[in-house]
Formats: C-alpha cells, sequence, structure tokens
C-alpha cells in the first residue's frame, strides 16, 4: 500500500509510522494531484543508512548495513532470497526494529513516501472492483460510498497510466496476478510520492507489464522522485538503475550498474556463505 506518511531530517525505523516530535506528519489526502500529462516536478529525499543491524533470536538478518541513496535517483537493491532486502524495507517502513541510524533528509518541507508491495493477499471472493480498491487506498471517504469526486479524475489517470483504465469495474479477484500488480503500481500514484519504495515489482508483471512499468520508471526518474527498488531481474537493473547496492545480510558492494553487476560480485553475492569485496 502507500505510506502516506512524511518526515523531515530525523532519525527514521520505527517512528515512521507514528507521530513523534512533529517529525511526522500526515499527508492530506483529501484533494488529489493532477496526473493530466507528466508527473509534477518533486524533489525526493535523500536516504542514508549507517551501522544498520537487525537479529531475531540468534538468527542475524542484517549486519551493518551502510550505503546511501541519491535523491532523484533509481537506486537498485539486489541480492538471494532471505539475504535480508525485504527486512530492511521493513525497518525503514518502521515494521521491525533494529540498531543502527536511517535518516531521511527531505530537500525542503517534508513529503510523501510510497510503498508498492510484491504481491495483495485478499480474498478473491470479494466483489471488491478496481475502482473500489483504488477508493479505500487513495481516499478517507469510505469505498462503500464511491469515488470521491476529488479522486475520480486522478484514479482514473493512474489507472489509464498502468494500462488498467478499461478494466475499472472488474472484481479484483477475476483479475490476473499480473493486472493486480499494475493497480498496486496506481495506487503507489495517489498521492505522488516523493520517495518511492518498490519490492520487486516485477514479480508478477507479463510483458505489457513489464513495459508498461519500465516507462513508469523513466517517468519516476524525470520527475525527481528517489526510488529504492527491490529486484531479481538483474538484466533489468543493470539497463534501468542509476546505481545497485549488493545485500546478504551485509553490504557486499555498492556501485554503478556496470561496476556491480560483474561475474565475480554476482557470484559471491548469492552464494551460501559470501565475502566481503574490496
Amino acid at each position: 500500500m502507500t505510506a502516506k506518511e512524511t518526515l523531515n531530517e530525523s532519525p527514521v525505523g520505527a517512528s515512521l509510522l507514528a507521530r513523534t516530535d512533529s517529525a511526522v506528519t500526515h499527508t492530506s489526502t483529501d484533494t488529489p494531484l493532477s496526473r493530466a500529462g507528466s508527473l509534477p516536478q518533486v524533489s525526493g529525499p535523500t536516504l542514508d543508512f549507517v551501522d544498520v543491524s537487525l537479529t531475531l533470536g540468534r538468527t542475524t538478518i542484517l549486519d551493518n548495513v551502510t550505503f546511501k541513496v541519491h535523491p532523484g535517483s533509481v537506486h537498485a537493491l539486489v541480492g538471494p532470497n532471505g539475504g535480508g532486502k525485504s527486512s530492511l524495507i521493513k525497518t525503514l517502513l518502521g515494521q521491525m526494529p533494529h540498531q543502527g541510524r536511517l535518516t531521511l533528509q527531505w530537500p525542503g518541507n517534508p513529503g510523501t513516501i510510497g510503498y508498492v508491495p510484491q504481491a495483495l493477499e485478499f480474498d478473491r471472493g470479494l466483489p471488491m472492483t478496481v475502482d473500489d480498491f483504488m477508493a479505500a487506498m487513495c481516499q478517507r471517504r469510505p469505498a462503500f460510498l464511491g469515488l470521491s469526486k476529488h479522486y475520480a479524475a486522478a484514479i482514473g489517470e493512474a489507472l489509464e497510466r498502468v494500462g488498467m483504465q478499461d478494466k475499472r469495474k472488474r472484481r479484483m479477484g477475476a483479475l490476473s496476478g499480473g493486472e493486480r500488480q499494475r493497480v498496486l503500481l496506481a495506487q503507489g500514484l495517489i498521492p505522488a510520492p516523493q520517495l518511492l519504495v518498490l519490492d520487486e515489482p516485477m514479480s508478477a508483471l507479463d510483458e505489457a507489464g513489464i513495459q508498461v512499468f519500465e516507462r513508469l520508471l523513466g517517468d519516476w526518474r524525470q520527475s525527481g522522485i528517489t526510488v529504492l527498488w527491490i529486484e531479481h531481474d538483474l538484466e533489468a537493473v543493470g539497463r534501468l538503475a542509476d546505481h545497485v547496492t549488493g545485500l546478504n545480510r551485509r553490504v557486499l558492494f555498492d556501485a554503478t550498474p556496470q561496476q556491480a553487476l560483474t561475474p565475480d560480485r554476482l557470484l559471491t553475492l548469492f552464494s551460501t556463505h559470501p565475502r566481503s569485496l574490496a
């Protein structure tokens, strides 16, 4: 879902989803941003991970993770299953405890953080249409009362961007996995985020959906949004990311795609017992 929270320059993590010392404020969702034409220009934040560690029981999930996501860039996070990528995102969104420091540095006023999960789990028998889902995610008015006039146009434009405008009245349970993922991408556009966190958004997409996603990624970069993107498709990362961090409990490399995605680095990244790379 989209995390409609804002944050100024202060440590984040558990504090992200709670109001503390005026560091966190809720973004009003009563008035949508216009989606006509290109996305509006924004100034994305810098995201700084410094010695972030996470231990559950006797298991080390994250071990002194340190890297920086530059403003307005597409920063990919790659690594094996169980390597801590999703756990790192959960610490960022305040869903898991951690040690170390997580900081967002906004260039101006605090902005909006958007989150698109890997998949949507729900009862497929529910009579919930695409419009109902978008209403529930994007407006305060109860979804059973229908779309708010303030949001109808914005939702329509977001769905058109992902190629789902003609399926607004379809039940969510009747959509394919790729179509549901497109709807998740659409809800991530409302309200317009300055930081967008993507957890394997391509995993369920078909070829047409991948083209939609790649176009969106270009739009987000052009508009100045900071994107933190977990992805397993290394070929896509090589083409589309500005920077790549390899994570297998700890950071093994942090470089441009050309420097990062070499055979030696990838072999070490996906090995059972990774060693540090110089």
